[in-house]
């Protein structure tokens, strides 16, 4: 499913600081490992240094993306990508990707990198699907010890 065949009743727009308690619980919902504190999310929903995406399906937030930027950097950072189980299936994570490389680019970014574990096989197809490529592997590199898997895109 191609990210412009999600249902139109998904509507994705930036978070605002009223978008955390459902930020924190769909964070919560979503990893078990490495999860961002209520005050991480509030510091980039409101901050200069990151972009927070949220994917809204009839009033209740079902997805959010996190690009963060580095000052003088041309590299954007994918920082997070969440999904509700209940909104799985839809390509609103390829979506929602593709709304956040619009984003980075808009900031002058020319690539975007990215760290997914190694046993999140679902992210690992959306990433390579979307044109991602892995150039490095880090061990222990969640707190749980786990494998992270280093991607880039260029981007135009």
């Amino acid at each position: 499913m191609h990210y412009a065949d999600v249902p139109a009743q998904i509507n994705i727009r930036h978070a605002e600081i009223d978008d955390l308690d459902a930020l924190e619980h769909l964070e919560n919902a979503t990893f078990s490992y490495n999860r961002l504190s209520r005050r991480s999310l509030r510091y980039y929903v409101t901050g200069k240094t990151a972009t927070v995406l949220v994917a809204m399906q009839g009033g209740k937030l079902v997805a959010y993306g996190l690009v963060s930027f580095r000052k003088n950097s041309p590299i954007a950072r994918l920082y997070s990508l969440a999904v509700a189980h209940a909104a799985s299936g839809l390509g609103l994570g390829r979506r929602l990707l593709a709304e956040c490389e619009q984003t980075a680019i808009a900031r002058g970014a020319r690539a975007m990198q990215l760290e997914v574990r190694e046993d999140n096989a679902a992210a690992i197809r959306l990433y390579q699907a979307m044109g991602y490529r892995e150039y490095e592997r880090v061990e222990e590199f969640y707190e749980d010890d786990s494998t992270a898997i280093c991607f880039e895109k260029d981007l135009p």
